[in-house]
């Protein structure tokens, strides 16, 4: 069983969380549009953690030089109509088709 001073502090403790829970309720509307962007932010990295987060001599290689890879020029998508069908890349048309502009916004390439 608690003393009458453990009573008392955990109590006090409880009421304090109770009382500071309250007030963030209360001042959500001030105080949230400023902390849902970090909150995401943090919520991301904690969830998604990149190479980034790993100690320098833990790193791969391979997400060492991520960073120059995504420097690479990307390639331009193409509208190639043939017959009546459009297909989309980022080659060359083949032969006997008509390339178009792109119209739009492309999402997706396919994968080399």
């Amino acid at each position: 069983m608690l003393s009458r001073g453990e009573r008392i502090f955990w109590g006090g403790l409880a009421a304090a969380a109770i009382a500071g829970g309250v007030a963030a309720w209360w001042t959500a509307d001030q105080w949230t549009p400023h902390a849902g962007p970090w909150a995401a932010q943090l919520w991301r990295k904690a969830t998604r953690p990149g190479p980034d987060t790993l100690p320098q001599g833990k790193r791969a290689p391979a997400a060492q030089g991520a960073a120059g890879a995504a420097s690479e020029p990307i390639a331009q998508p193409r509208k190639c109509v043939q017959g009546g069908q459009v297909t989309y890349t980022d080659q060359p048309c083949p032969p006997g088709s008509r390339e178009l502009a792109v119209d739009g916004a492309v999402t997706s390439l396919p994968g080399r």
